[in-house]
């Protein structure tokens, strides 16, 4: 039994939750999302509650029941609150700035990275002096947001040596001892 599809999803107060033809759509104070349901699905909405329902215990679904209430869970989630996550710069020389929706990140190459972000994204760069820069990132779409990290991150992943690179901040990178440590 699928424990996560069988939680009902409290609706907070300010946020709308529409289900019209197999798409959901939620609307809050930090925008608007929608997300197509699979037809085997049946949700329905009780006061401020929505609870998801399948058909039987088949294996896909099962997995198809706890996937799709925890997407609507993402979506009441962000609408009402919104996500955040903040990325540091670690290494001697690197810098981000951020204007409007553009990143500037500048990660020890010959030119500066230039990434164009979502409109759906807010993006803020802090520098201070002696402190690693930071990178805020906020989005009311949780999959949208850990996209735009994961692709800023693989532009220059911590390394285990140095431990120099892009990490999200409270990661703990493993490290490895240079090759000096191991000689006798």
């Amino acid at each position: 039994m699928s424990r996560i599809g069988k939680a009902p999803i409290e609706i907070p107060a300010g946020v709308t939750v529409q289900v019209k033809d197999n798409i959901v759509t939620v609307k809050g104070p930090k925008g608007e999302l929608s997300q197509e349901i699979n037809p085997v699905i049946t949700i329905e909405q009780d006061g401020n509650h929505i609870i998801m329902k399948r058909p039987d215990d088949e294996r896909q679904n099962r997995a198809m029941h706890g996937l799709y209430r925890a997407l609507v869970h993402n979506m009441v989630v962000g609408v009402s609150e919104g996500y955040k996550k903040e990325m540091e710069l670690v290494g001697v020389g690197y810098r981000a700035a951020a204007n409007n929706n553009v990143l500037e990140l500048s990660l020890g190459f010959s030119h500066a990275i230039y990434i164009k972000l979502p409109k759906e994204i807010k993006v803020e760069a802090k520098t201070e002096r002696n402190k690693n820069p930071l990178i805020i990132l906020e989005s009311a779409d949780k999959q949208l947001l850990g996209q735009v990290c994961a692709k800023i991150r693989s532009l220059r992943k911590p390394e285990p040596y140095k431990g120099k690179g892009i990490k999200f901040v409270g990661e703990i990178i493993r490290r490895k001892s240079g090759k000096s440590a191991n000689a006798k």
